[in-house]
């Protein structure tokens, strides 16, 4: 009994020293603004005014559709660029070859990031030179330079669509037949582009695991053939993939099937 008052009587003379520690610190290091009761609060309102001119409006509005855009420039990117066809073969490749961790995900998702940038130069060099451009130097409107920019990127995206995807997207949407390009409106080209990039994709997945599967099965049926049913056939198939992939130059390859698919799409 006299132990545990002697610790609870050093645990309260330990709290007491702590604490007056503390007070010290405080005194020393704080402002003085922090004791004299006047520390300047800040405040934060938000409200509806009254314009002075059309113009402030306007460019309210401008602002406020700019970082609309902003925050859509992800979706924007992936579904009317060349990306999703570029990560998706990518992807298949990795479990083809059964390096689900080799390359890692950044690594694959920055290749078809500047892949994307390369294959879509051209398409950005148009929409700087007929959108941009004349409406940073006062030449057209917004809802032309809208309409000049987008013009480029929707022939890209109808060179790389199927036209029984956009036949189904208009039937869809209750649309007639369009007598030109020009009057598919946009929300129907972009998921019929999507679906097709991503049919173009698995196509390619699909000639890109051919080999490989070829390999896993004769290793599997080499090991069954010699009892060996216990050791895992990919530990044994993974260096012949990765030595036919390196024989056969796969990188090169396949970047280069990808680049030729979209040039002669």
């Amino acid at each position: 009994m006299k132990n545990k008052g002697r610790d609870i009587i050093k645990r309260k003379a330990t709290l007491h020293f702590a604490f007056c520690i503390l007070l010290v610190a405080l005194f020393f290091f704080l402002p003085r603004a922090a004791f004299s009761g006047t520390i300047p609060l800040p405040s934060l309102q938000i409200g509806l005014g009254q314009a002075d001119n059309p113009e402030h409006v306007s460019v309210l509005l401008q602002i406020v559709a700019i970082l609309t855009v902003l925050s859509l420039a992800p979706a924007i990117l992936i579904l009317m660029t060349s990306f999703t066809r570029l990560a998706v073969v990518f992807s298949l490749l990795k479990q083809a070859m059964g390096t689900h961790q080799v390359p890692p995900a950044q690594i694959i998702v920055g290749l078809a990031l500047f892949l994307t940038v390369f294959i879509m130069m051209p398409v950005w060099q148009q929409v700087n030179n007929k959108a941009l451009r004349p409406y940073l130097a006062e030449e057209i409107s917004g809802t032309e330079a809208l309409e000049a920019a987008m013009h480029p990127v929707r022939q890209f995206m109808f060179r790389q669509t199927r036209e029984k995807d956009l036949a189904m997207f208009l039937k869809m949407a209750r649309l007639n037949k369009p007598s030109a390009p020009r009057d598919v409106p946009t929300s129907v080209l972009i998921p019929a582009f999507v679906i097709s990039e991503l049919k173009t994709a698995f196509i390619i997945g699909f000639v890109i695991y051919v080999p490989f599967l070829i390999i896993d099965m004769v290793v599997a049926s080499v090991l069954l053939s010699m009892g060996m049913m216990m050791l895992p056939p990919i530990m044994i198939s993974l260096p012949f993939k990765l030595m036919l992939f390196v024989l056969v130059d796969g990188w090169y390859l396949i970047v280069g099937s990808l680049l030729k698919s979209f040039t002669t799409g």
